[in-house]
């Protein structure tokens, strides 16, 4: 089996309130997208690793990130879209003779081997699959002037990794892109074909890094797991 990493980190990072996009931020003296590219390049069952970045930023990438931390499986750095669905159908154009490719967010970069592993297993066996978190708290929907309470028996939270047999996905971006249809993830775009969706049971440590609060949680993270 050959299998593919496709890490998004194509956004401006607008909600972080910095000078230059979040997934280059320092988190405890490494970028943020090195960190999480590291955990996809000791990876066993990761074969390449393409990247997407907000386009001009390719020979920053490559220089203060990839080369800098010694990541060895980027095989293409790929100016992204206007959107993250369209940063990820540019980097998937370029992923080719792959059975699997699992897309991952460049500011998670807390994703362990073990749900790497379980999201490619899954997808390997059912064509598609996503790591999630169950919902915890109690969830209220509006109607009228009102709060009604749903049950959150089934709900759960997506997280990345998605991974996805290459041509299913590469079908669902086309088709989405044929019809101009935004999806709130990948794994929304294999749904509207009728292809279910496996869940992967994730971690709640697998933060998404994207406010100032997020960066504070994820340095207590480290520093925790750092300790002896």
């Amino acid at each position: 089996m050959t299998c593919a990493a496709l890490v998004t980190a194509g956004g401006q990072g607008a909600r972080m309130g910095r000078d230059i996009p979040k997934q280059y931020l320092d988190l405890r003296g490494i970028p943020i997208l090195a960190r999480t590219l590291m955990v996809f390049e000791t990876h066993p069952m990761i074969d390449t690793i393409v990247v997407t970045v907000p386009p001009g930023d390719e020979e920053y990438c490559q220089g203060h990130v990839i080369s800098r931390y010694g990541i060895r499986k980027v095989r293409e750095i790929v100016p992204g879209g206007d959107s993250r669905q369209q940063s990820v159908h540019n980097g998937l154009k370029t992923i080719v003779e792959t059975e699997i490719v699992a897309i991952h967010d460049g500011v998670r970069p807390f994703v362990t081997a073990d749900t790497i592993s379980r999201t490619i297993e899954a997808a390997r066996a059912t064509g598609a699959s996503a790591a999630c978190v169950r919902v915890r708290d109690t969830v209220k929907k509006q109607e009228g002037e009102f709060l009604h309470t749903i049950s959150r028996s089934n709900l759960w939270l997506a997280h990345t990794p998605q991974a996805f047999r290459t041509l299913v996905i590469l079908d669902a971006h086309r088709r989405a892109q044929e019809d101009r249809f935004v999806g709130t993830d990948d794994a929304s775009l294999v749904e509207r074909l009728g292809i279910p969706v496996s869940i992967v049971e994730d971690a709640y440590t697998n933060l998404k890094i994207t406010t100032p609060d997020d960066l504070n949680l994820a340095d207590i993270l480290l520093r925790r797991a750092l300790s002896p």
